[in-house]
């Protein structure tokens, strides 16, 4: 991969900073030591006929390199994975997509699912009902991952891939306790966070969103 260019919003209400879904990317990159430059839209782009090309959706991360186009944060990642061992050691590819198709598709949607009932849609009367089931259902994947990472530093023997994605989507429960009160997960997301990887894509991300912070009226 060269001549990269990862695409973000400029601005996210604080709630959602540090969770949009180009930190995987930027994260990836960063620790495959691969240089990139960022591209950020507003609010009002994300609907242009110009980004829609690139993501028929209109929502990021969208990845440029080498003339072509990516959308996908796992699509991605997997992309850079494969070019570098660092994320996908040949000896663990195998386990390594696994892994990475769990915190996708396991691990994910019950988490996010938690997270818009929070912070999204906490105004509504329906979400009093749901949180409870919608609570169990968190705590049950984290439970099983929590007993999967006993006495492990990581997913696999080393960080991979695999790690940036589920990583980022415990984050998305950073709002509540339910990550800290699993032992194994708690030590696990932390270390995974002390990355200093993770911290410059942090850097990247936040930076923009605190210039483009909105004037308070």
């Amino acid at each position: 991969m060269k001549d990269i260019a990862v695409w973000g919003f400029s601005w996210v209400p604080p709630f959602a900073q540090g969770l949009v879904r180009d930190l995987r990317v930027r994260w990836a990159l960063e620790e495959a030591g691969l240089p990139y430059e960022s591209k950020w839209i507003n609010a009002d782009e994300r609907t242009s006929e110009g980004y829609r090309r690139k993501h028929p959706f209109g929502v990021v991360p969208v990845i440029e390199s080498d003339g072509q186009t990516m959308i996908e944060s796992g699509a991605i990642i997997h992309a850079i994975a494969e070019q570098h061992e660092v994320l996908m050691p040949p000896d663990r590819r195998t386990e390594t997509l696994a892994w990475m198709f769990a915190a996708l598709n396991t691990v994910e949607p019950p988490l996010w699912n938690l997270f818009v009932i929070d912070q999204l849609q906490n105004d509504q009367a329906w979400t009093k009902l749901r949180r409870p089931g919608a609570v169990d259902e968190a705590n049950a994947r984290l439970a099983a991952l929590s007993a999967w990472l006993e006495g492990r530093e990581y997913l696999l023997e080393s960080f991979t891939a695999a790690d940036i994605l589920m990583a980022t989507t415990l984050r998305f429960l950073r709002h509540t306790n339910l990550v800290t009160e699993f032992l194994p997960l708690d030590k696990y997301l932390k270390r995974c966070e002390a990355r200093p990887a993770f911290q410059a894509a942090l850097r990247n991300q936040a930076a923009v969103y605190a210039h483009n912070t909105p004037v308070a009226a």
